[in-house]
């Protein structure tokens, strides 16, 4: 459900129109002083990047972190699932997923950006 943002040339106020869909014909009228007189503008947009995109760009943890690098919880959860892997231990494999479900909630959720309850007081 698109939402349109056009910029009256009567008062000038930037309004947002939402419409049903795309193939519905925008109300072209100025709520705010009934212009219908609208020039469409280019809206705004975000892009939230996924925790595989952010894992891939970050790389493997350093062998030496500076002092802030556990300031952020993803880089907890990154060095935990490192550490593990190097150790044998995959832990998005089936069998570690049963066994160790706890560990693995607390690991994604650390990799999501929450700090874990253990540190947060520190």
């Amino acid at each position: 459900m698109p939402i349109y943002e056009f910029r009256c040339k009567g008062c000038q106020k930037r309004v947002s129109l939402f419409t049903k869909s795309i193939a519905n014909p925008v109300s072209s009228e100025c709520p705010h002083c009934g212009s219908t007189e609208l020039v469409r503008l280019v809206s705004g947009f975000s892009f939230s990047r996924s925790t595989y995109l952010w894992t891939e760009d970050k790389g493997p943890p350093p062998a030496t972190p500076d002092a802030d690098y556990y300031k952020d919880p993803r880089n907890i959860g990154l060095w935990t699932e490192h550490r593990l892997k190097q150790l044998g231990m995959d832990m998005r494999s089936e069998e570690y997923r049963k066994t160790f479900s706890e560990a693995r909630e607390m690991i994604d959720a650390a990799r999501e950006g929450e700090m874990p309850d253990a540190i947060k007081d520190i």
